[in-house]
């Protein structure tokens, strides 16, 4: 099969820590900066993931 085009790979970066999350997400669909709920390793508990470019 061929990888798809308008997958682009996306760094997510703790809001509290600086542990960060590597995704991929469709940038036709979605063009705002996607945040997500993640757990974070470092502090050992969920908190809030925002998209760097």
């Amino acid at each position: 099969m061929a990888k798809s085009k308008n997958r682009d790979l996306v760094k997510l970066k703790s809001t509290e820590s600086a542990h960060c999350y590597y995704t991929k997400k469709n940038r036709r669909n979605t063009t705002a900066r996607v945040e997500l709920k993640k757990y974070d390793p470092t502090l050992r508990r969920h908190v809030m993931y925002r998209e760097t470019r």
